[in-house]
């Protein structure tokens, strides 16, 4: 059964723009070459990055600064986390997002170049993610920012990584966060194997597959067995407690695989007492914002703007 025809018009496109390449790390090198490529034709950000480097778990850590308006003070602020399935995917070259939020919204935001898997598996890349919320914190002041005002956002895997540096931030005594705002996030590390919780007909079938989504959550999982209290770090839909958690914004598409894990978070957050705002996007495929003319696309984003100035207090 194919489920194009329940694809919004508009995002017929995008299924021939990202196919469905078929992930072994044999072909990971080649993949990550032709993604950076993409987006190399995407053209300048509206606000060119400054390369901050600052201290990480493996070295060095290069953070991607993007600020309107330098100088300023008392600034609220976001952490961006870029998507890729875990895999692929850069700072460097995924500009447009974060630069994007920055212009729009006035205030800063630092884009994290983590460690990506297979090569570096779990933890690396929550520990990469949770040192540039700490880095950013520790220096609100000199970087014009206002600490009570930080947010974290990502789509797909940086959504993901998002809500489990949210999760560390919880367990590990801060830095606090204002809020979370997740864009079709990779929660669930069992959704596409035999352990799925969820039997979804329609879903997964362009961009980001139930194959895909096997071989990321695999090479992410190296040797973890996911038993211990990090598990939740790891797959924060494992995560036994949600409570104390800031405030959540999630955008998913009715289509994308990862549709029944961020409906299932999000009630989990509401159930801990966690204030959330939900948004689920007909005949949205995964990635469907990247068609940023579409109607439902730019609802998507006046919808995850809007959120931000408003729990952000901007």
């Amino acid at each position: 059964m194919t489920t194009r025809h329940l694809v919004d018009p508009d995002f017929l496109p995008l299924i021939d723009l990202l196919p469905g390449n078929a992930f072994t790390r044999e072909a990971l090198p080649a993949i990550r070459v032709e993604s950076e490529n993409r987006f190399a034709f995407v053209g300048a950000p509206p606000i060119a990055p400054e390369i901050k480097v600052i201290e990480g778990e493996g070295g060095p850590l290069e953070v991607y600064w993007y600020d309107p308006s330098p100088g300023t003070s008392g600034c609220a602020a976001l952490l961006h986390v870029h998507g890729g399935g875990m895999v692929i995917g850069s700072a460097r070259s995924m500009q447009q997002g974060p630069s994007g939020m920055a212009a729009a919204l006035g205030i800063p935001v630092a884009s994290v170049e983590y460690r990506l898997a297979p090569e570096a598996p779990f933890p690396a890349q929550q520990n990469d993610c949770y040192a540039a919320l700490k880095w950013l914190a520790a220096n609100a002041e000199a970087l014009g920012v206002d600490p009570a005002r930080i947010g974290i956002t990502g789509e797909s895997a940086g959504g993901g990584l998002a809500a489990a540096t949210a999760l560390m931030a919880r367990d590990l005594g801060g830095p606090a966060l204002a809020a979370q705002f997740l864009t079709y996030p990779m929660l669930d590390h069992r959704t596409g194997n035999e352990a799925c919780p969820y039997a979804n007909p329609v879903t997964g079938e362009f961009v980001w597959t139930r194959a895909h989504n096997r071989f990321g959550w695999e090479a992410l999982r190296g040797d973890y067995a996911a038993d211990d209290a990090r598990k939740g770090w790891f797959s924060p839909s494992l995560a036994e407690d949600l409570a104390g958690l800031p405030p959540t914004w999630i955008g998913t598409g009715s289509l994308d695989l990862f549709l029944d894990e961020d409906l299932d978070y999000a009630l989990r957050l509401v159930k801990a007492g966690v204030p959330v705002e939900l948004h689920s996007y007909p005949g949205a495929i995964h990635a469907f914002n990247a068609m940023t003319e579409a109607t439902t696309a730019k609802a998507f984003t006046r919808d995850l703007l809007g959120a931000m100035a408003r729990m952000l207090r901007i």
